[in-house]
């Protein structure tokens, strides 16, 4: 892995995503906590998670957070990945019992509280679809709507490349998305889920691209609250951040790419 570890005790949160999806989890975490500092990293040797069996991501992702947690001595953990978050949380809990782990779920209560259709669907990878957790939030929540989970194969991908390279196949958007919006009984989805920290990404490109207006609901801030919620107490920071915020790759060093990327979210690569 690239980067270096802590720095004379100025203990970070570490924010960990298969890619840059998590990017949008740290930028509402800065509005809230613009005085932390963060360390992100990328987890590009492991990308695309959806290509891993359950039990290999999941003793890869508590070794991984083993390693950082070693490295960088962390405040809290943030899994910024709906599909690590659904499938390993409890297992990171349980190897990891000292350290506070906030994970990146679906909001499908939030979806439930606001649809007037009740209409709803879940935009996700096909690992967070098939995923029990997932089941269990809409059972718990979502009683009185008609919730749809879409399994998008390459929206993460798509939403990766538009990051580092500035366009998209706005066509290829438009198939992913096209299952989320059903009509019923003259109803119609009032609310799309985007139950993947890189989607927003491509958000404005989902609005061009949908057959209706909807409410794109991005659970990014929501997740950024609950950061705050669970830090420890007494360690309000004192003064502001003396050290950069850092991004670590754990496939070795950035391209130039994506060093240019890093930093234009202010991260040291």
């Amino acid at each position: 892995m690239s980067g270096g570890g802590g720095m004379g005790g100025e203990r970070p949160i570490l924010m960990l995503d298969s890619g840059v999806g998590g990017l949008t989890v740290l930028r509402e975490a800065r509005v809230l906590m613009p005085d932390r500092r963060f360390v992100y990293v990328v987890d590009d040797a492991g990308f695309p998670y959806g290509n891993w069996e359950e039990e290999a991501l999941r003793e890869r992702l508590v070794a991984l957070f083993g390693r950082l947690i070693e490295d960088h001595d962390p405040l809290a953990c943030v899994v910024a990945c709906n599909t690590a978050s659904t499938l390993a949380l409890d297992a990171l809990r349980a190897a990891h019992p000292g350290m506070t782990f906030v994970g990146t779920v679906p909001a499908i209560k939030p979806a439930a509280e606001r649809t007037r259709s009740g209409l709803v669907s879940v935009l996700a990878t096909p690992g967070t679809v098939k995923r029990q957790y997932t089941r269990d939030l809409i059972t718990q929540w979502a009683t009185k709507c008609e919730v749809t989970l879409v399994g998008s194969v390459a929206l993460a991908a798509l939403a990766e490349a538009y990051m580092y390279r500035g366009f998209v196949d706005e066509a290829a958007v438009r198939e992913e998305i096209a299952p989320c919006f059903v009509t019923a009984d003259g109803r119609r989805t009032d609310i799309v889920v985007l139950a993947c920290t890189h989607y927003p990404f491509l958000v404005n490109r989902m609005r061009k691209m949908a057959p209706w207006p909807v409410d794109w609901l991005d659970p990014a801030e929501a997740i950024a609250r609950r950061i705050l919620s669970v830090l420890p107490p007494g360690e309000t920071p004192e003064e502001p951040k003396r050290h950069p915020d850092l991004a670590v790759f754990t496939g070795g060093a950035p391209d130039a790419v994506a060093r240019r990327l890093m930093h234009g979210f202010g991260l040291t690569a």
